[in-house]
């Protein structure tokens, strides 16, 4: 499955609850607002692979969790030597053993 890009999941999440928010408001242009949050909710469920909006935001949710969680990624950076180039692990793989 192709995986949303978290800034714009974000976008679609918080866009989509505002809208459902204001649902109690009379206002002009009511339809229009309906159409909004049908768009935005088709799109979250195309974008998360679900079929129902309440499991869609849930699976958003998660999706941007795990889009801040800095153990999901690994970095290694460049230490320059004598000898070849060696990669040393990052802080967060633990300490490098040198031998």
């Amino acid at each position: 499955m192709l995986m949303p890009h978290p800034a714009m999941l974000r976008r679609l999440v918080e866009e989509y609850e505002a809208l459902v928010a204001h649902d109690g408001e009379v206002e002009a242009g009511t339809g229009r607002r309906d159409l909004r949050t049908q768009d935005l909710a088709y799109t979250l469920c195309v974008s998360t692979g679900t079929r129902e909006v309440g499991q869609a935001l849930k699976v958003a949710r998660r999706l941007l969790a795990a889009a801040h969680d800095p153990v999901a990624v690994q970095v290694k950076r460049r230490v320059p030597t004598a000898g070849p180039a060696v990669d040393e692990p990052s802080a967060a793989q633990g300490p490098a053993v040198v031998g």
